[in-house]
This record gives C-alpha cells, sequence and structure tokens, in this order.
C-alpha cells in the first residue's frame, strides 16, 4: 500500500492570549498548516519539483523544516549535542536535493518528532532565555518569531507547489 500524508486538524489559538500563549500558538498554527499542504499526497506527489528552475517540492520542505527545528531549538537553543540532519551530504540543499519518495513517511515522521522534541524544549523555558551564537545574544522569544515566519514564508511556498501538483488551492 503506497503511503499518504495523513489528514490534519490544524490547533486553533487564542487572539487575545498573552505573548507566549500567543507566540507558541501561532508557531503551532502555521506548522499544522504546512502539514495540511501535504495531506492526502503520496510520497511521489510530496517530491514533484512542479515549478522549472527550482527544487522546491513538499517533501524537501518536510525536510528543511525538520533541520529547522532541530537546529533552533534543540541544538542552538538547548545546547544539545544533536547531530545535524542531511550533514552527512556534502550539498548544502541536500534536504531539497537529495529525496526518496520511498523515505517520504520517514522524513515526515521525522518532521513530526523533530516538533515534539522542540516543544520539550520550550516546556522548561521562558522567552527572556537567552542563548550566544557566532557571538550574538538571543532569546528565545527571537526564535519563535523567526520560526513563525519560517514557516509562513515556506507555507507560501506549499500554497504554489500544492496547486500545481493537484490543483487544491486555499486553507
Amino acid at each position: 500500500m503506497t503511503w499518504t500524508a495523513p489528514d490534519i486538524t490544524r490547533t486553533g489559538g487564542s487572539l487575545v492570549a498573552g505573548e507566549r500563549e500567543m507566540l507558541t500558538g501561532y508557531l503551532a498554527w502555521q506548522r499544522d498548516t504546512f502539514l495540511f499542504k501535504c495531506q492526502g499526497l503520496t510520497g511521489e506527489q510530496l517530491a514533484l519539483r512542479p515549478l522549472p528552475e527550482s527544487n522546491l517540492s513538499l517533501l524537501g520542505l518536510v525536510r528543511h523544516l525538520a533541520k529547522v527545528e532541530r537546529t533552533w531549538f534543540r541544538e542552538r537553543f538547548a545546547g544539545l549535542p544533536v547531530p545535524r540532519l542531511y550533514s552527512e551530504s556534502p550539498n548544502k540543499d541536500a534536504d531539497f536535493d537529495e529525496l526518496d519518495p520511498a523515505r517520504a513517511e520517514e522524513d515526515y515522521g521525522r518532521l513530526l518528532e523533530e516538533r515534539r522534541l522542540a516543544d520539550e524544549v520550550l516546556a522548561g523555558a521562558t522567552l527572556d532565555d537567552t542563548f550566544v551564537l557566532d557571538g550574538e545574544e538571543f532569546s528565545l522569544r527571537l526564535v519563535l518569531f523567526h520560526l513563525v515566519s519560517e514557516y509562513a514564508r515556506h507555507n507560501g511556498h506549499a500554497d504554489l507547489l500544492r496547486e500545481h501538483i493537484d490543483g487544491v488551492t486555499g486553507g
């Protein structure tokens, strides 16, 4: 049987919450919106690159967002000694370029796991907690803003990719 990305029910959030709840809620909504764009597609469809001259695919974005979650939350913020995803390749765009539709379910599961592990890191932290990267101090607040914008940007890409794959729009 061919694997297809599961259906997603997007989480809602308060429109009047405090800062932390608003940031984490909006990140959850953006994360779910991305998965919503993937739902019902097979690994082969997720790996399609329907835009000429672009290496973008939904599967590449799945892999990229897993890498982003791991890098910002566990590696940089929490300082955990976790290996970089796709670092075995000398290609800096391996998350986008080195796709295997037969491993789409595994890649999708990795994104879900990185989200879960990032949320564990978030649970024990405050927005004012910081870390240093390349001599600059970053707060968790900034990381959350960054991840919301990262997902929002890639959700726009996902809209366009999905429409070219099977005509589905909206959401």
